[in-house]
């Protein structure tokens, strides 16, 4: 089944070219079946590119996904055409004001580790939001700086600058093979990181209820279940493009920015060579086992979720 998303959003064309199933409002219509509605809280700076890379997770599983875009009421989109967020956004003050449900919600990362979670700009806005998927949301993955937010909000866990860059692809172990999030997954997996802040594993083990199901030797932890809140954090980038994290290095590369070559992801660590991407599969197989979770546990009327 494929992922309903409307005909001109960028996403449409990228997805079908690549054989991913879609369809707009007219086609879903026809079917008699409730599709699962999830929500995109999109925070990033590239919104189209962010929506494509989620879109092209959550759209490959046998479920019909509606997906809705949402954007923080308090904070304006500098890096995206202001004609393509008013088309295909809605605000999350437009979204509580209706009262409506959703079977699932992504929150995505930001680029703003450097500051303290009050000096955010939106941050209590963002608060609210948490708050409010406990009522609305049956259950939430909060991403990189997204999820290092929520698990602070519920835990006090706290965020840790880095004395550099967590950047490249890092080995990571299964932690918890039982999980029905990792129905699948490999002992031990490959995923993107580029952070300069981190959660540490004592402080998380310290949280009561939280469970971590993956964790790298060398960058910590990376997803972590949090059942009472009906939440998932990852601090790392299954979501990524083959070349994102290239994109990254040429950027700061480009500017004078002091970085690293990204770590075990150019073949031979060589800039000039072609990346290739050996997480790809546990992507898909994290995305569609967390949407088969809410498939399993959600109510079919949408309305009772959080009652």
């Amino acid at each position: 089944m494929p992922i309903k998303i409307p005909s001109d959003l960028p996403a449409y064309d990228v997805l079908t070219r690549e054989g991913v199933m879609v369809m707009d409002e007219d086609q879903a219509a026809t079917q008699d079946i409730r599709p699962l509605r999830i929500g995109l809280l999109n925070l990033m700076p590239k919104k189209i590119q962010t929506e494509n890379q989620f879109a092209r997770l959550i759209g490959a599983t046998p479920l019909q996904i509606e997906l809705s875009l949402i954007r923080m009421s308090e904070h304006q989109a500098r890096n995206t055409a202001v004609d393509h967020m008013e088309s295909f956004y809605r605000s999350f003050a437009e979204v509580a004001a209706t009262d409506e449900k959703f079977d699932g919600l992504i929150i995505t990362g930001a680029p703003i580790e450097h500051l303290e979670f009050a000096d955010v700009t939106y941050w209590d806005e963002l608060r609210r939001v948490f708050d409010w998927t406990q009522s609305h949301v049956h259950s939430t993955f909060g991403v990189c700086w997204g999820g290092m937010a929520m698990i602070n909000h519920f835990h006090g866990v706290q965020k840790h600058m880095l004395d550099a860059k967590a950047f490249g692809c890092f080995r990571h172990e299964n932690m918890q093979p039982a999980s029905p999030y990792l129905r699948g997954f490999s002992d031990d997996l490959v995923i993107p990181v580029s952070r300069w802040t981190e959660m540490r594993q004592g402080e998380i083990d310290a949280a009561p209820g939280l469970t971590t199901l993956l964790h790298s030797g060398e960058v910590g932890p990376c997803l972590v279940e949090d059942a009472a809140h009906r939440a998932l954090y990852v601090f790392n980038h299954f979501e990524y493009d083959s070349d994102t994290l290239k994109q990254e290095y040429d950027r700061d590369a480009a500017a004078g920015t002091p970085i690293n070559v990204p770590c075990n992801y150019y073949p031979g660590d060589d800039p000039a060579a072609a990346p290739r991407n050996r997480w790809r599969s546990h992507a898909h197989l994290l995305y569609g086992n967390w949407i088969s979770q809410i498939y399993q546990t959600v109510p079919y009327d949408i309305a009772a979720i959080g009652a």
